[in-house]
């Protein structure tokens, strides 16, 4: 993650956000402290597909279609 001043930052805005869409983090500072973070954003559907391929490796799907021994009340 990249940190900047803000007058750095707001002198060269142009230049950090198209930092930011590549994929870098800034945190923009004054006096020292930060008083920003300006994070790329989340492609939910993609960190969506990621998470079920890592569910897929790990769980278990048994027969589901097989009547079991118990009554079911759904009907009623």
């Amino acid at each position: 993650m990249q940190e900047v001043n803000v007058t750095e930052f707001r002198n060269h805005l142009p230049k950090y956000l198209s930092s930011v869409f590549q994929g870098t983090g800034i945190l923009v500072t004054s006096h020292g402290k930060i008083i920003a973070r300006i994070m790329p954003p989340i492609d939910t559907h993609a960190e969506a597909v990621k998470k079920l391929k890592e569910l897929r490796e790990s769980c278990q799907v048994g027969d589901v279609m097989s009547p079991i021994d118990e009554q079911w009340d759904a009907d009623k």
